[in-house]
């Protein structure tokens, strides 16, 4: 299936390891030119050359900036003024008793995972509406409307991942543009599976089950999410064939939110 994506320029922030890497593969098998960020020289040249180590003939091109900073985004908007694709993956998260989170702590949440996407947003989204074509998505999680209790700071930014998402796609209407954001449960990465030991330690295999069945019991599929999964996701709804959804929340969580709204 042609998703439409040769030669677009994707910009993925977060992009040398976790969900960033694999959503970064699943655009560059489509023969779209990728951005890999990393908040270093060595860790984006890590990322590359995993990605260069997964697929030989990818087009991938170094982003060395921390884009939970103001000085980070500008650096990147300097280096790419122009996107055709912007997702907005970088996020941070942890687990904590909610009476321990200081406000810095808080803060810092929301500096990362919320103004890291409106700096990039509030200048390639101008861009993408004066040539009206572009996709924007950011990478939220399902934790945004089953809010954890474990990470009331992390669900709080989430949430907020997804107004502003929303608030975008109004600004389209009647464009080839659209903003969404998608939706994954708990997904297998180094970061969560840190997470599951921590909150029952004990060892990987029974911690993933117990987290599972008493963190995430709501889950269908029972299981962490594989990253390519929310990779090829993402791909899709910034692909041509979805140029019909927009100002959407689209859930890959596994079944993990009971509603139907």
């Amino acid at each position: 299936m042609d998703l439409g994506l040769s030669g677009k320029v994707v910009l993925v922030s977060a992009s040398s390891g976790g969900i960033g890497l694999s959503t970064a593969e699943c655009f560059a098998r489509e023969g779209a030119r990728v951005v890999v960020n990393g908040r270093t020289e060595q860790t984006t040249g890590a990322g590359i050359e995993e990605l260069r180590r997964r697929l030989p003939g990818g087009t991938f091109l170094p982003l060395a900036a921390d884009l939970g900073t103001r000085e980070g985004c500008d650096q990147a908007i300097a280096a790419f003024p122009d996107v055709d694709i912007l997702v907005n993956n970088l996020g941070i998260y942890g687990a904590r008793d909610f009476f321990a989170i200081t406000d810095e702590e808080w803060l810092e949440m929301v500096e990362v995972n919320v103004m890291s996407g409106v700096r990039l947003s509030r200048h390639y989204l101008k861009r993408m509406l004066e040539r009206n074509s572009g996709r924007i998505i950011f990478v939220s999680t399902e934790s945004a409307i089953n809010p954890d209790p474990e990470m009331a700071h992390y669900s709080a930014s989430k949430t907020m991942q997804l107004a502003i998402s929303r608030n975008l796609a109004e600004l389209t209407k009647g464009t080839g543009v659209t903003v969404n954001a998608v939706l994954p449960g708990p997904v297998r990465s180094p970061g969560v599976e840190k997470l599951v030991v921590d909150i029952f330690k004990t060892d990987l295999a029974t911690a993933e089950k117990r987290f599972m069945a008493e963190n995430r019991s709501h889950s269908l599929i029972q299981r962490l999410t594989e990253p390519r999964e929310i990779g090829d996701v993402i791909a899709f709804v910034a692909s041509d064939l979805a140029s019909a959804i927009n100002g959407a929340a689209v859930r890959a969580d596994g079944g993990m939110v009971r509603s139907v709204f």
